[in-house]
C-alpha cells in the first residue's frame, strides 16, 4: 500500500464526531429542553434579542387587516346582491310598461267606437260589428294590463281624474259625469278620466 493511501486512512480516523457520546437525537433534546418538566427555568434554553411586543403589534395589525377585508367583501356583495335586485325590478317594469305608448294610442280607437256605438242605429247591422270589434279590443287591452277607469259618484281625485266642469247635480268634491273614461296599466295611470265635479 502507498504511503499516500496509509495518510488518508489515518486522518479519517482522526475525525471525532460531536454526537456519538449522544444517547437521544438532537430533536429529541430540544424537546426536552423546552419541556417544563425537564426545564424548571433555571437554565438559560436561548438567549435571543426577539421584542415579543414587535410580535403582538404585526399580528394586531395584521388582524386588523382581514376584518376590514372581511367587511369591504361583505359590502362588495352586499352592493352586488342590490344591483341585481335593482336590475331585475327595473327588467320587470320595462316588461309591465313597454306597451304603454301603444296602449294609450288604441284608447283612442276605443272612443271613436264608442261613440259610435252611441250614435248608431240599434237596428243597423253595422252597429253589430262595431259592438263586437268594442268588445274584442277592450279584451285584448284587458289581457294586456289595459283597465278602465270609471270614477262616477266616486270622490275626486286629482291623481286619477281630470276635472274638466261642474255637474250641478252632483255633491260637492264628487265626480257627477264622466265625459271620458280613464285606463290604468298594471296599476299605473295611463289616461286620467275627465269628468264634471260637484261644486
Amino acid at each position: 500500500m502507498s504511503e499516500k493511501n496509509t495518510n488518508h486512512e489515518s486522518a479519517e480516523q482522526t475525525v471525532v464526531h460531536d454526537n456519538i457520546g449522544h444517547t437521544d437525537s438532537i430533536l429529541e433534546e430540544t424537546m426536552k429542553e423546552f419541556d417544563p418538566q425537564n426545564n424548571s427555568g433555571e437554565e438559560m434554553t436561548i438567549e435571543n434579542d426577539i421584542d415579543l411586543d414587535t410580535f403582538k403589534a404585526r399580528i394586531a395589525e395584521l388582524e386588523g387587516e382581514v376584518k376590514q377585508a372581511k367587511e369591504t367583501t361583505a359590502r362588495a356583495n352586499a352592493e352586488a346582491y342590490n344591483a341585481q335586485k335593482r336590475m331585475e325590478q327595473e327588467a320587470d317594469k320595462s316588461k309591465k310598461f313597454a306597451l304603454q305608448k301603444f296602449a294609450k294610442e288604441l284608447l283612442d280607437i276605443v272612443d271613436n267606437l264608442e261613440r259610435a256605438m252611441e250614435n248608431a242605429n240599434a237596428n243597423d247591422p253595422v252597429a253589430e260589428g262595431v259592438q263586437l270589434t268594442h268588445k274584442a279590443l277592450l279584451a285584448l287591452l284587458t289581457k294586456n294590463g289595459v283597465e278602465a277607469v270609471d270614477p262616477q259618484g266616486e270622490k275626486f281625485n286629482a291623481d286619477f281624474h281630470e276635472a274638466v266642469g261642474i255637474d250641478a247635480d252632483a255633491e260637492a268634491d264628487t265626480v257627477g259625469t264622466v265625459l271620458q273614461k280613464g285606463y290604468s296599466l298594471n296599476g299605473r295611470l295611463l289616461r286620467p278620466a275627465m269628468v264634471r265635479v260637484g261644486q
